[in-house]
């Protein structure tokens, strides 16, 4: 159950950095309460997941999925320039992560 909680952590950290962004400073109010809503989620989840996981690899993971995600959210939605190393980068991240599970 750990791992469900901490990949749900993952995407709600992915929503509350785009919707963050869609926030404009957090002048639009919508988007500025869900910012705050998914991220009290995402800590809290994340928090479950590390009563049996261990603090290195939970924060690891959250963390990689948060990256990568908010970086594919930049590609796909908002437009955001694709170049080799960037996607070599977001590649290097997702192989770290896949090697902190497989070490868990």
């Amino acid at each position: 159950m750990a791992w469900i909680f901490l990949v749900i952590a993952g995407v709600l950290e992915v929503l509350w950095a785009y919707s963050m962004k869609l926030s404009e400073g957090f002048s639009r109010p919508g988007y500025s309460a869900i910012t705050l809503v998914a991220m009290i989620a995402s800590f809290a989840l994340l928090s479950l997941s590390m009563k049996s996981l261990p603090l290195g690899t939970a924060y690891t993971i959250w963390t990689g999925i948060g990256a990568v995600g908010a970086f594919l959210v930049g590609l796909f939605v908002l437009g955001e320039p694709a170049s080799a190393v960037r996607i070599l980068a977001a590649g290097l991240i997702v192989s770290g992560l896949v090697m902190m599970k497989l070490a868990s």
